[in-house]
């Protein structure tokens, strides 16, 4: 199988106060505060030399914001799309995690118990989240399934829309664990001997060029 496409470049937004803070953001229109900004400015020089064509990003604030400062650099105007965004976690938005487990402890232990189908109040599952991005993935790849010469594309998305990406494009891998840094750059390559997709670098954060790149516990 032939897959025009050389590289998938997925990104997660700066950084926010609610990062910084430790409150779960969710669907909250919390805007990239200065640091990530600074961040998202670093990440635009790296890029604009490797030759991105398109960029999509989820519609949620702290990915518009950065999907505009990259936008800028590189002179790719984003594609936004909804289903790129990070699960809904309802009535958790806003909390930390010692304020879930103590005002919803009961919800938390089912979540953890099955955290494939289970949802916070209000919010989504991790499977219902799978299928949208899955859907929006398979959409992207059909557009760039017959361009002139092989290209790379970035997507602005989240920690757990980024995760779900790359198990949809690598059935066998489990990264429901996996951590990714605020501007963190995780890149996958077609592989033309394997005729698939191979993960060639994971919450990379090199072009921070030594600012954190800072994630919660």
């Amino acid at each position: 199988v032939e897959m025009p496409l050389k590289r998938v470049i997925l990104i997660r937004p700066g950084e926010t106060d609610w990062n910084l803070q430790g409150r779960m953001q969710g669907w909250v229109a919390a805007p990239i505060n200065e640091y990530g900004r600074v961040q998202v400015q670093r990440l635009a020089s790296f890029l604009r030399h490797i030759g991105v064509v398109e960029l999509y990003s989820s519609d949620l604030r702290r990915a518009r914001d950065t999907a505009r400062v990259l936008a800028d650099v590189i002179g790719r105007e984003p594609t936004f799309d909804a289903r790129l965004r990070e699960r809904h976690i309802g009535y958790w938005q806003g909390l930390n995690v010692p304020e879930i487990h103590g005002w919803y402890y009961d919800e938390h232990e089912q979540l953890v118990k099955d955290p494939e189908n289970d949802r916070s109040p209000g919010g989504e599952s991790r499977s219902q989240v799978g299928k949208r991005v899955g859907e929006c993935v398979d959409e992207i790849m059909e557009k760039w399934s017959s361009p002139e010469e092989p290209v790379t594309i970035a997507i602005v998305a989240h920690t757990e829309a980024i995760r779900l990406m790359i198990e949809h494009l690598l059935p066998d891998t489990d990264l429901s664990e996996a951590i990714f840094g605020n501007s963190g750059v995780t890149t996958l390559a077609w592989d033309v001997d394997s005729d698939g997709w191979q993960l060639v670098m994971m919450d990379d954060s090199k072009h921070l060029e030594g600012l954190e790149s800072r994630h919660m516990a």
